[in-house]
């Protein structure tokens, strides 16, 4: 009888042990679960977001996520860096590949109804990148140019839609790209927002090169993109980013990433404008 309730007790113990482990036990490294962070950035913008040999990262975008990360809960080693090209943001947020996405990331109305924005953090403005000494030098200059910018941005639509109408369209799959067929002839020019351009013109391969037209052709307001309906992670991410600023966390990051290229950033945006 004695044995029997020793075993008894004994089976209750081992059944609440696996109760245990079965809930809690493994957890799961999803976009923000157990130990990890996957955020989105790009990968190839030096000055923003632009992937080392060493396999490190660098950046403006790279700087701001990893404070907002940190505020978030997340030490640096804890991030998990994932590429988004500019096609693939919206899908990337809603797959839930990342928790949320700091990769030049304009906020648009009509990306609005697809994403929900934090921010913006970052004013930047629409320009060109030509080669020094290049005859284009405003907008409708570029009418029967061959004008390059990635697949999925806005910034060569706009051109030709409102500047240059017989611009010829190059979209290609990423800045790189455009920057090496600028560099050979087979662009005549790149566009897209300035802060990016500034970062390619200051690289060392580049010194000297290219040169920005100095147009302001559009508002880039840079802001944080989070899967539809995360209003939570969006009040705490704006929390973070208030924070940045008021620390001068964010003056730093700027002078750091910008200052070499000798681009002159607007002031901070207010956080939470224009967002809603």
């Amino acid at each position: 009888m004695k044995l029997r309730k020793v075993t008894a007790a004994s089976a209750v113990v081992l059944a609440l042990a696996v109760s245990v482990t079965a809930c809690g036990g493994d957890k799961k490294d999803d976009a923000a679960g157990g130990n990890k962070i996957k955020i989105g950035i790009k990968f190839d913008q030096p000055g923003l977001g632009l992937k080392q040999p060493d396999g490190s990262f660098s950046g403006f975008d790279v700087d701001v996520a990893t404070y907002v990360a940190k505020q978030l809960g997340y030490q640096p080693n804890q991030i998990e860096w994932v590429e988004t090209k500019s096609a693939d943001r919206e899908n990337a947020l809603q797959r839930g590949d990342v928790k949320f996405i700091a990769a030049t990331y304009s906020i648009t109305d009509e990306r609005k109804q697809k994403v929900d924005f934090a921010g913006p953090y970052l004013l930047a403005h629409q320009d060109l990148l030509v080669k020094k000494g290049s005859d284009i030098t405003k907008g409708t200059d570029l009418n029967s140019k061959k004008l390059c910018s990635v697949t999925g941005s806005t910034s060569a639509q706009n051109v030709q839609k409102t500047i240059a109408p017989k611009a010829n369209l190059r979209p290609l799959s990423g800045y790189s790209e455009c920057v090496a067929g600028l560099q050979s002839g087979a662009v005549d020019a790149l566009t897209t927002d300035d802060s990016i351009l500034a970062g390619f013109a200051a690289q060392d391969k580049y010194k000297g090169q290219f040169q920005l037209a100095g147009l302001k052709l559009s508002n880039e307001n840079y802001g944080i993109g989070v899967k539809k309906g995360d209003s939570a992670t969006v009040d705490k991410i704006n929390k973070a980013l208030e924070k940045m600023v008021s620390d001068k966390s964010w003056d730093k990051a700027v002078e750091k990433n910008f200052g070499p290229a000798g681009y002159k950033n607007e002031p901070a945006p207010k956080i939470g404008d224009i967002v809603k």
